[in-house]
């Protein structure tokens, strides 16, 4: 009989117990289910004048701070005007003659972006880039009353890698180098620069999208984001020459190798991303051919084919399109005034794997010469680096021309990204180039320290 009460007792104690976890209030620190999911849709109305419904308002006073999330850049030097009348959305605006950037915060993915530009009582002129200087929309204007509605859509990311499983082998995070360490490509805001002569900014919505087409590009210094003046990549030029749906991911970096892309966990991050319907193209060989580093260099027709023959798999096997590009010549003329291959057996490699592998081939190698020989031995430079001092890395100029000798090869091979391509991308042919004295893509102010050039 004790032992019967005893065993009541003990019934009762434990239903008590558990009564009182249930009613008590959890204590602080407790966890309180998952954490809200970020935020992935703005609506924002640029000035002073009345605010739209359901947008927010930035100011030229609104600069960014992590605990708000958005707002201007420190530094930027804004006018807000707002011109009375009744419709809200398009009054007032925020406007610089000098440029200026804004930033959210925001998870990794593909956002498309839509900006309203005009003003009611003067011109408007805007060229907006996005993360580390890309390309997005060119020379963008407006007259008195007038107003445009853009969209692009553009790539944001971070330097995470999604963790292996328990025990399998693998890293968390790519290795960024020195110069990459606050890049705007690799941070978690987006970041859209507003520049040229009088950009007049009355909204700006942000909203992510799933189903944008991403095309990732892997390659070296020539493809990069360079993060200033007066270097510059065709990989930060292409965005320009799409419309909304397509994405480009830069993911090449100064000095990478088909080896290094993978040991610094960069592959792993694009795969990560990658998804059905993607592309992947790859533009190696500057670095690869460097005999001066041994952990990195492969020789052109056996490990460097195989490497690539790697990375086209990879890309096959998550349902994406694989694209090979030859590497760009450099600037080298012989006496008659025709460019010499400083690149050896490299594009002759890739133009092999192409066709072995039955892969899309862009021959950026045999574009850039005719290219460089249109422009002749003294104006060549001026599509270089360094005031032309640098013979491998372009500036704005080079690289714009370069990018559109990607466009009409993705033409040619009749990829899917056709159909994407803005509606104002002529034919172009490198035989003909388009004259270096009318370029006038504005340079971006400086942001971070100047790349130190490895190729």
């Amino acid at each position: 009989m004790i032992e019967r009460r005893v065993g009541v007792l003990r019934v009762a104690i434990l239903v008590a117990a558990i009564l009182a976890v249930e009613i008590l209030p959890p204590a602080s620190g407790w966890a309180q289910g998952p954490p809200p999911a970020p935020q992935t849709a703005f609506k924002f109305d640029f000035g002073p004048g009345k605010v739209a419904p359901d947008y927010i308002q930035v100011l030229p006073t609104t600069v960014y701070t992590d605990a708000l999330g958005y707002g201007l850049e420190p530094g930027a030097t804004v006018t807000g005007i707002d011109r009375g009348g009744t419709n809200i959305l398009r009054n007032d605006f925020l406007t610089s003659n000098r440029p200026f950037f804004f930033s959210v915060k925001v998870p990794e993915g593909n956002y498309n972006v839509t900006i309203i530009f005009g003003d009611f009582g003067g011109e408007s002129v805007a060229t907006v880039k996005a993360e580390t200087r890309r390309l997005m929309l060119e020379r963008v204007h407006t007259g008195p009353g007038q107003f445009e509605t853009r969209t692009f859509t553009v790539n944001v990311r971070n330097s995470q890698v999604p963790p292996p499983p328990t025990n399998a082998p693998g890293g968390t995070q790519v290795r960024l180098n020195n110069r990459e360490q606050g890049a705007l490509h690799w941070d978690d805001k987006l970041t859209i620069e507003f520049n040229n002569a009088r950009p007049c900014i009355a909204a700006v919505e942000i909203t992510k999208v799933e189903d944008a087409i991403a095309v990732f590009l892997a390659g070296d210094s020539t493809v990069t984001d360079q993060p200033g003046e007066p270097g510059n990549s065709w990989g930060q030029m292409l965005p320009r020459f799409f419309g909304p749906g397509v994405a480009i991911a830069n993911h090449a970096e100064s000095g990478e190798t088909l080896k290094s892309f993978i040991t610094g966990m960069r592959l792993d991050k694009v795969l990560s991303q990658m998804k059905r319907g993607d592309y992947l193209f790859m533009q190696f060989g500057h670095n690869d051919q460097k005999q001066q580093w041994p952990q990195t260099y492969v020789e052109a027709f056996t490990t460097y084919k195989a490497y690539l023959k790697a990375f086209v798999a990879e890309a096959r096997l998550r349902g994406a399109i694989p694209v090979l590009v030859t590497s760009m010549n450099r600037r080298t003329f012989d006496p008659n005034g025709k460019i010499t291959n400083s690149l050896g057996d490299y594009p002759e490699a890739v133009r092999q794997t192409a066709k072995e592998e039955n892969v899309a081939l862009i021959d950026l190698n045999a574009m850039s010469k005719t290219f460089y020989e249109a422009l002749g031995v003294d104006k060549a430079p001026l599509a270089f680096a360094g005031n032309g001092r640098d013979a491998t890395h372009h500036n704005n100029y080079g690289s714009y021309e370069l990018a559109r000798c990607v466009v009409e090869a993705i033409k040619a091979n009749k990829l899917g990204l056709t159909r994407f391509l803005r509606d104002d991308v002529e034919p172009f042919d490198p035989a003909h180039p388009d004259p270096v004295e009318s370029f006038s893509v504005p340079a971006s102010p400086p942001r971070t320290r100047q790349p130190s050039v490895s190729n």
